[in-house]
């Protein structure tokens, strides 16, 4: 079946302080409708503004990325919105009643635990995918950042850090799809070099910095008593040491990966393609990210969605097929005019893709709409199933031995019409294992890239015929 949306069950609420301002906030989580998304509210202004997770609404990305909209801003939005991607929240509204999101404990880990301890809700929508067409690929050359996405059945996410420090050196993180993300990237923690430590301190940007909630890297051993007592003064410590096991940090904080810095820098691309919009289908690799990198290709990821919608999905019809007539005739009882499938492009092992060519010699015209000729929706619904009979034949000895039957039909929706002249390309999917005979398939129908029509559907292989 099709994957319905998600939002809360109920309020989920934080607080803690900012990072960089200092200030406490109270953060809520709340409810929203299908098609919401995620939005900002800042309930401590006048007229209670809302701000859009959204790449365009991105003014700055100076250590987290700040959102404005509606004269109101919001600080450090990627660690709350890396939490609801994580677990697949599709709308939440998020109050707050202070200019930036609580940094917590630096990592997602708190916000994951709290939305998961109120509970998620299935709504009536479908989840709306973005399956890229294509690679895409953006670059700052000047910078060293790279990102690439490539079309995945998963969202899938690597990175590759590079500080140019003797320390850190090049450190690689990667998550294999999104359900992963709570235990091994949530946990991990935002962190800076001691040589940043000072700069920042006198710049009050992180007046809510605390060594319990980010980790601060150590590149030198030869620190002196006197150079840690002035940069406790100055970030209001009574005192700071350094603790080198492996790599150096401030302390006593040791860190739960080896490449937690690396994994952080994930946990930052997910908050931040968050605010695409739509949960993803690809798989990221990235080169030295950071905030500013990771908005600019969100920007690049949503002008693809536009650009994917306006050409719709492209098959290649072109080349030979792996199936034609004949060989479908082999492996389906039916025939003409009930054979419904011209030929078969591709079978994976839970893909296929197959044609049928809609002429106006086809009986059906003489007396449905005569004189405004459309391809029945019953027929385009038999046509993907005969698709589906192809695919599970394919998958058993002696396919002539077996049929198909239907079982049931779900979630059927009409896009558009069909006529005479078009081409018609089936892709269905397996949405379950093949398990005792049964197969459980969702599939779309699709002219010219755009979808006319949708169906999920079950069937059974059933041997029923001998040699």
């Amino acid at each position: 079946m099709a994957e319905k949306q998600k939002t809360v069950k109920g309020q989920v609420k934080l607080s803690g302080v900012g990072l960089h301002t200092g200030e406490k906030v109270n953060l809520t989580i709340l409810p929203a409708p299908v098609k919401h998304g995620y939005k900002f509210q800042r309930v401590d202004l006048d007229g209670e503004p809302v701000v859009k997770a959204d790449p365009d609404n991105v003014v700055s990305t100076a250590r987290g990325t700040t959102l404005e909209e509606n004269g109101a801003k919001v600080y450090t939005t990627e660690h709350v919105l890396a939490a609801l991607y994580a677990l697949q929240v599709d709308n939440a509204l998020i109050q707050l009643d202070g200019p930036e999101v609580p940094i917590m404990d630096g990592s997602s880990k708190l916000f994951i635990e709290a939305i998961k301890a109120t509970g998620l809700e299935e709504q009536d929508g479908e989840r709306e995918y973005f399956e890229l067409s294509e690679n895409v690929k953006w670059e700052d050359t000047e910078k060293g950042i790279e990102f690439l996405a490539i079309p995945d059945d998963n969202y899938r996410v690597t990175v590759m850090v590079d500080y140019n420090s003797p320390v850190l050196g090049t450190q690689h993180a990667s998550m294999l799809r999104i359900e992963d993300f709570e235990k091994e990237i949530a946990g991990c923690r935002t962190f800076c070099f001691l040589r940043e430590l000072e700069h920042l301190a006198n710049n009050n940007l992180i007046k809510g910095g605390d060594l319990d909630n980010a980790i601060v890297l150590v590149e030198r051993e030869d620190i002196s008593p006197d150079e840690l007592g002035q940069l406790a003064k100055k970030l209001g410590k009574e005192n700071l040491s350094v603790t080198y096991e492996g790599i150096g940090t401030l302390n006593n904080t040791a860190l739960v990966y080896e490449n937690e810095p690396a994994r952080h820098k994930l946990l930052d691309i997910v908050g931040d393609l968050a605010l695409v919009g739509r949960p993803i289908r690809a798989h990221i690799l990235a080169a030295r990210p950071g905030h500013s990198g990771n908005v600019r290709f969100a920007k690049v990821l949503k002008e693809q969605i536009k650009k994917q919608e306006t050409q719709g999905k492209t098959f290649d019809l072109e080349k030979e097929p792996l199936y034609n007539t004949v060989d479908i005739e082999k492996m389906l009882p039916h025939r003409y005019p009930f054979l419904l499938v011209d030929k078969v492009m591709e079978i994976t092992d839970d893909t296929i893709i197959g044609v049928k060519n809609i002429t106006m010699n086809e009986p059906q015209f003489t007396g449905h709409f005569p004189g405004n000729p459309i391809f029945p929706g019953v027929l385009q619904i038999e046509a993907m199933a005969q698709c589906g009979g192809v695919f599970a034949l394919s998958k058993v000895e002696d396919p002539h031995l077996y049929s198909t039957y239907f079982m049931k039909i779900d979630n059927v929706k009409f896009k558009n019409m069909v006529r005479p002249g078009d081409t018609v390309v089936f892709e269905l999917k397996l949405l379950s294992p093949i398990r005792r005979g049964l197969v459980n398939m969702g599939g779309t129908a699709y002219v010219n890239g755009k979808p006319v029509m949708q169906a999920d559907m079950l069937a059974q292989i059933v041997k029923d015929r001998t040699e």
